[in-house]
């Protein structure tokens, strides 16, 4: 890529560039938290840095004949006050010949909305604390300019397709997989393709805490307690359908890559709500399905599987026209077998001089129905909740059994427009 001025989207964001529409634009946003208010200029020339640092996200997407590919540009990032919801829409004919990202500022928060073509969340976080390094080195001239983030990797390397560069053409790979139809949440969907955001904070410590006690990972002990959430909101003629959460998977933790573009895959945990179940044996239960998923040899199948179908002939082949449609299709069906989706980013982690700069971190990514986005940073722990649903009982289930347990939650929402 880096003697060229164009290359190939990844198999991930071909999907992305299928299926977005007005209300899941397909991008997602991460946010930092300072202690004191943005200094718009800085910030502004701060991203410009960055973005030399990060050639790849300063592209176009164009429509080739057969695929989509991204072209390199002289147009300059913008960066302005927050004056759009999370998650804009960062492609498509209403934002012609513009960025696929997007830095906003607000008080002391800064913003970035990436089109999920570019990258995915370990690449957003890394681009944004470069984006936050260059600012803080700007508005404190000579404090940091020794300071660096660790594991960044080469230029070549970050701009890797890893997808392309891991894939055993001999190696074994799963049978095709079925999803059943899952359970969706009852109700109408808010008007006018709108979404709805939560922002909520537990302290990490005592989160930890609970999953210990029902014996799972911080992870399954999620799962486990939105699965029940969505449970109590069911209608009884309903629970023979089975409730299914996706979860991504970072793939730079099982594989040698420093990629800054998408590198991750998802795996499923479903539960049918046929009988009764406690909270422990449901994390137990979500605990061994997500550990027999999360094998070496299981991640390799599966990610075997998704690149195999990229190299059949026919389907490189097929004209765009055709393709997309085909792929938003499949996209679709996919969808039909989710229930909700939780994306688990784990620990930020930023060198000890710049955290007396900073206030805590947060994410959120769009979808059609419901999707959960967790981080840490220091005693923090976030979760940002999209829905795309009118009906919240199934959601104040969910908190409100955080709370019942002891739990502090500190909860803030976007007004909707009817």
């Amino acid at each position: 890529m880096a003697s060229n001025t164009w290359y190939k989207p990844d198999n991930v964001a071909k999907v992305f560039l299928a299926s977005y529409n007005k209300r899941d634009t397909r991008s997602f946003r991460i946010s930092v938290e300072l202690k004191e208010e943005i200094e718009p200029e800085f910030l502004e020339t701060a991203v410009k840095r960055a973005l030399s640092m990060r050639p790849q996200y300063q592209v176009l997407i164009h429509k080739g004949v057969f695929w989509h590919y991204m072209d390199r540009t002289d147009i300059e990032p913008e960066v302005a006050e927050e004056n759009d919801r999370p998650c804009p829409t960062l492609y498509g004919p209403s934002v012609k010949g513009k960025l696929h990202f997007k830095v906003s500022y607000w008080y002391n928060r800064i913003n970035l909305d990436m089109f999920h073509a570019l990258t995915d969340g370990n690449g957003g976080v890394e681009f944004l604390n470069l984006i936050l390094l260059y600012y803080l080195n700007l508005l404190y001239p000579g404090k940091l300019s020794e300071v660096s983030f660790k594991g960044a990797g080469t230029a070549s390397g970050r701009e890797e397709d890893s997808f392309d560069k891991f894939f055993e053409k001999d190696g074994k790979f799963l049978k095709a997989e079925k999803l059943k139809m899952a359970y969706h949440m009852r109700g109408l969907k808010l008007p006018n393709e709108q979404l709805q955001f939560f922002e909520v904070h537990f302290p990490l410590k005592d989160l930890l805490k609970m999953a210990k006690e029902n014996e799972a990972t911080l992870t399954s002990y999620l799962c486990a307690r939105l699965m029940l959430a969505i449970r109590d909101d069911m209608p009884l003629l309903q629970r023979q359908r089975p409730v299914t959460v996706s979860m991504p998977v970072n793939l730079r933790n099982f594989y040698d890559s420093s990629t800054s573009r998408n590198f991750f895959n998802s795996v499923y945990v479903r539960h049918v709500f046929n009988k009764d179940i406690s909270l422990k044996d449901l994390c137990r239960e979500c605990d061994s399905k997500l550990k027999s998923e999360l094998t070496p040899e299981m991640i390799a199948k599966r990610m075997n599987n998704y690149e195999k179908i990229e190299r059949l002939l026919f389907v490189r082949m097929v004209p765009l026209f055709i393709k997309n449609p085909v792929v938003n299709f499949s996209s679709l069906i996919e969808n039909k077998g989710v229930t909700a989706v939780i994306s688990n980013m784990g620990k930020i982690s930023v060198p000890e001089e710049l955290k007396p700069y900073i206030e805590g971190y947060s994410a959120y990514c769009s979808t059609q129905s419901f999707f959960i986005t967790c981080l840490s940073y220091e005693e923090d722990f976030v979760m940002g909740i999209v829905s795309a649903y009118r009906n919240t009982g199934f959601l104040r289930n969910f908190i409100s059994g955080f709370a019942e347990e002891g739990l502090k939650v500190d909860l803030y929402a976007t007004d909707i427009a009817e």
